[in-house]
């Protein structure tokens, strides 16, 4: 039986491990990030492998046969680790990515490259910010003492973290109606979030589109050179070399 690691907790790899099973021995890695991940079918393992050459250790010892990164689209560090992982141990490496946010009409948009950019528009843009990029980077807003940030994010933030905000503790999916809804109450001028895609959290660019909001939009790191993406479960079984 062939061995598959999936590395990352998202919807997607999680459908693909349902997928895969019971012809495939399917390891999931989870990062350990969250308290508590839903967890997928088949085998699971949480927390780091000691970088790239640990990874390459693990690959060998578990006999593993290919490797999907199915990880956050921001992970760019574990995507990193696992091509050059993969590389030393001869291992097949795909990447599984939900494609981005699509713009719709009515939209705006404003693209940044970095955390480091979004806040940097912030004071000019809105004092009411709802603020959805997740808890470990609060740290590159936690400088805007004139904004009140209204931040969206699975577990506790730790400092530092903006002066002014509210914690809303939530996961996905979110609905158009309840999105809205959270904006008016809390009077949001403008969203923050990432190009993470994905149905789950897209309700939020629908009532930002609605209530005429402007949106901060995060782009991707840029994929590894080299790596097959491929965008749905159904191309990464077809792709898959075992």
């Amino acid at each position: 039986m062939p061995t598959v690691l999936l590395l990352g907790g998202t919807g997607e790899a999680r459908r693909l491990a349902s997928v895969l099973l019971p012809a495939y021995r399917v390891i999931s890695s989870l990062a350990g990030r969250v308290a508590a991940p839903t967890l997928p079918a088949g085998e699971v393992r949480v927390g780091g492998f000691g970088g790239p050459e640990g990874l390459a250790a693990y690959l060998r010892a578990e006999r593993v046969d290919a490797v999907v990164d199915a990880t956050h689209p921001f992970a760019a560090r574990m995507s990193a680790n696992a091509a050059a992982a993969c590389a030393t141990a001869g291992v097949p490496l795909l990447v599984l990515r939900r494609p981005g946010f699509a713009l719709q009409p009515g939209d705006d948009w404003r693209h940044v490259p970095s955390l480091e950019a979004a806040a940097a528009l912030l004071p000019a843009l809105a004092e009411r910010v709802f603020l959805t990029t997740g808890r470990q980077g609060l740290a590159h807003f936690a400088h805007l003492t004139a904004q009140w940030f209204l931040v969206r994010c699975v577990d506790p933030p730790v400092p530092p973290v903006p002066p002014r905000l509210e914690v809303v503790l939530d996961r996905g999916p979110f609905t158009v109606a309840g999105e809205t809804e959270l904006m008016r109450r809390h009077d949001i001028g403008a969203l923050v979030t990432k190009d993470s895609g994905g149905e789950m959290t897209s309700a939020k660019l629908d009532a930002a589109r609605a209530l005429r909001l402007p949106v901060v939009i995060v782009d991707r790191p840029p994929a590894t050179p080299g790596v097959p993406v491929l965008s749905t479960v159904d191309e990464v079984v077809a792709a898959l070399p075992v």
